[in-house]
């Protein structure tokens, strides 16, 4: 028997529920392993809240991360064997799986070798966080020497990992936050320039840091009604991606400054890489390079215990985290 989470209707977290199931034997293509450390992500809690980009089946599992030891394989499956170290990378609908428990089913194309030079909590908070990244900066945008790109919510993990992928391709990463009170760790991490927006008049800050000529890329997970000083704030035909809906209300757009400046604005999620054969296989490349090389580090912000997953979404949903959020078994 192991425990796993699963929640039966959405909403805050204590719908959360812990639940001693059997967990079945890998059909083909599939893995089981014993885990180690779940990463937590923001698509999460909006999963509890039957508020994400597909509806919820009840009962419902939660999980896109996770670091451990393969404890079985399926039919087909000959990458990996029984005592593997591995991680898991969001590759596949919290529907059909999840990594909230002791013991977990994934399909065999989510699991990714372990890097051997982490430990367990550190692996099972990269891969949403740099693949992310690395799937709107590198491999579409190709952002190189020269490129300037904003990143609101700086201080979150993909907004981390978007700061280390843009200095390793080297670019110039602005790190963009609501107050001051974390500059100094946003520049210790990394980043080039660092504005409060809630202090300072951001375009004009972007303006001078560019020489006036705005930033070719912003990597938003926030959206909403002050969306359209990122566009103010672009180079002439400049990308916007939006990744996440992090502010209440809808997106505006600008429109007559968006006929003049022709920008381009993309919604962007992972799976256009991690859903993808040869693009999985390149991320996970990169990645694993970035690491060798120290141009990719994980940051933890806090671990707490598989046994206190309600309150870690209680926490993580206070908004205050710097960093990676993980839970240990």
């Amino acid at each position: 028997m192991s425990r796993t989470i699963k929640f039966s209707k959405a909403g805050g977290p204590e719908v959360l529920e812990f639940i001693e199931t059997e967990v079945a034997a890998p059909g083909p293509g599939e893995v089981r392993i014993k885990v180690k450390a779940i990463g937590i992500n923001r698509a999460e809690s909006m999963w509890r809240r039957d508020d994400y980009i597909e509806p919820v089946q009840f009962p419902a599992g939660l999980g896109y991360e996770a670091a451990g030891v393969v404890d079985a394989v399926g039919p087909n499956v000959t990458d990996v064997a029984v005592g593997d170290e591995v991680n898991v990378m969001p590759s596949f609908s919290m529907n059909e799986y999840h990594t909230y428990g002791e013991l977990i089913l994934v399909p065999a194309y989510a699991v990714v070798p372990h890097p051997k030079s982490l430990s367990f909590t550190d692996a099972a908070s990269i891969w949403m966080m740099f693949v992310t990244a690395y799937s709107a900066l590198i491999e579409d945008a190709k952002v190189t020497k020269g490129d300037f790109v904003l990143i609101p919510a700086a201080s979150s993990s993909v907004g981390l990992a978007a700061i280390q992928i843009t200095n390793y391709a080297g670019a110039t990463p602005i790190a963009l936050t609501r107050t001051s009170a974390k500059r100094q760790q946003l520049l210790d991490a990394g980043a080039a320039h660092v504005i409060a927006t809630e202090e300072v008049d951001l375009v004009a800050e972007i303006m001078r840091i560019t020489d006036g000529k705005g930033a070719r890329v912003a990597f938003d997970p926030v959206g909403g009604p002050a969306f359209p000083t990122l566009i103010s704030a672009l180079a002439f035909q400049g990308i916007v991606y939006l990744y996440g809906a992090l502010a209440e209300g809808p997106t505006t757009l600008p429109v007559l400054e968006m006929i003049a400046k022709m920008p381009t604005v993309k919604a962007h999620n992972i799976w256009l890489t991690s859903g993808d054969e040869t693009r999985r296989k390149a991320a996970i490349a990169y990645v694993l390079k970035g690491l060798e090389v120290g141009a990719l580090k994980p940051i933890i912000d806090r671990t707490f215990k598989f046994e206190d997953m309600v309150e870690v979404h209680r926490y993580l949903e206070q908004n205050g985290q710097f960093g990676k959020i993980v839970a240990t078994l």
